[in-house]
């Protein structure tokens, strides 16, 4: 859920690294000298990035997405969602994200725990160049090296920057979310669609794939289930939906939800899945979404989906259920009631 737009994003999940961070990262190291072997903080990675410039035993990935985070694990690299409390970095390496506040906060984390050179690194397209003017007005920053339609530049770390600083907040709205959470500025309309087509009665266990910050579930959490499973790879978005959905049946789990298993199948799936990864449109990922939803429904379990109408699940919903049900929805949603999964043999 993103501010109330119907273009749900997500973090980068398999495409083409959109940091082009190989490229410049050597230059940058070529330029400063990494003091020290101390830990070296690299925050918000796309999940192909090349870090291959930096030693491996010194690096900790630090990255709210589960799907960020198995990748590099699986690359040999320590990795986290946060910052650990007690660990100070010699030096820092901040890839920005699109979302203005969400960098900021990022940076801010960066130059409260490095002592050492923080390197800044973004396409332009990320904002690298509004980016350097702003901290160019309140410490000094090097020279920029322009590579690969991107910029990469650095400044010491310690300064103050508290200001940026930036975490789960209540809404005006009533809801807690953070910058960079989809949906952070308003409930998202096609999430809005599908709680008023959900049924009244509703029971058993459900999941949530892509929770986000929890705004289907809390709806759920009004019916009479046993209780609902959150999914979301986003850390800082499942941070935000324990604020927002304090009822005991809810569970929350930090986890890629086309690849998450429940310890027992469930009867119900409610979602809005993403559909972009990065700037790119990618149907593959609502197809990812379909696809896992069928596997942990029970045989006679319904899934509950909105999207954008213009998307193409229909191939992918008919192999992957039963019985198909559209429920009409507006001009720019389509609302759609899957039944009774089909078991891919293999």
């Amino acid at each position: 859920m993103r501010a109330a737009t119907s273009t749900r994003c997500n973090a980068p999940w398999k495409k083409k690294n959109n940091h082009v961070i190989g490229d410049r990262l050597p230059l940058a190291l070529a330029a400063v000298e990494l003091a020290g072997d101390g830990p070296v903080a690299v925050l918000h990675p796309s999940v192909d990035a090349d870090l291959s410039a930096l030693a491996r035993e010194r690096v900790l990935v630090i990255s709210p997405m589960a799907t960020v985070c198995a990748a590099f694990q699986a690359r040999g690299f320590e990795v986290a969602a946060t910052f650990p409390a007690d660990i100070r970095f010699a030096a820092a390496v901040v890839c920005l994200t699109r979302a203005r506040a969400e960098a900021q906060a990022v940076l801010a984390a960066a130059m409260s725990v490095t002592d050492g050179w923080v390197l800044i690194d973004g396409q332009k397209t990320d904002g690298s160049d509004s980016m350097l003017k702003a901290l160019r007005a309140r410490t000094d920053v090097s020279a920029p090296i322009s590579k690969a339609h991107g910029k990469i530049y650095w400044t010491r770390g310690g300064s103050d920057f508290s200001d940026w600083a930036a975490g789960p907040e209540l809404h005006p709205g009533g809801f807690w979310t953070a910058p960079g959470v989809f949906s952070a500025d308003g409930v998202d309309p096609a999430s809005a669609l599908l709680v008023a087509a959900l049924p009244e009665k509703m029971a058993g266990t459900v999941a949530d794939l892509g929770a986000g910050w929890g705004y289907l579930s809390a709806h759920v959490l009004t019916r009479d289930v046993k209780a609902v499973h959150l999914v979301e790879a986003h850390d800082m978005a499942l941070q935000c939906a324990r604020h927002n959905v304090t009822d005991p049946r809810a569970q929350f789990h930090w986890a890629d939800a086309t690849t998450w298993r429940p310890d027992d199948l469930v009867d119900t799936v409610v979602m809005n899945p993403p559909f972009h990864t990065g700037r790119m449109a990618d149907p593959s990922l609502g197809r990812a979404f379909i696809q896992a939803a069928a596997r942990v429904l029970k045989p006679h379990g319904a899934l509950w989906m909105v999207a954008n109408r213009h998307l193409p699940y229909e191939d992918t919903l008919a192999t992957s259920f039963a019985k198909v049900v559209d429920l009409d929805g507006d001009a720019r949603f389509k609302l759609v009631r899957a039944e009774r999964p089909k078991r891919i043999r293999g």
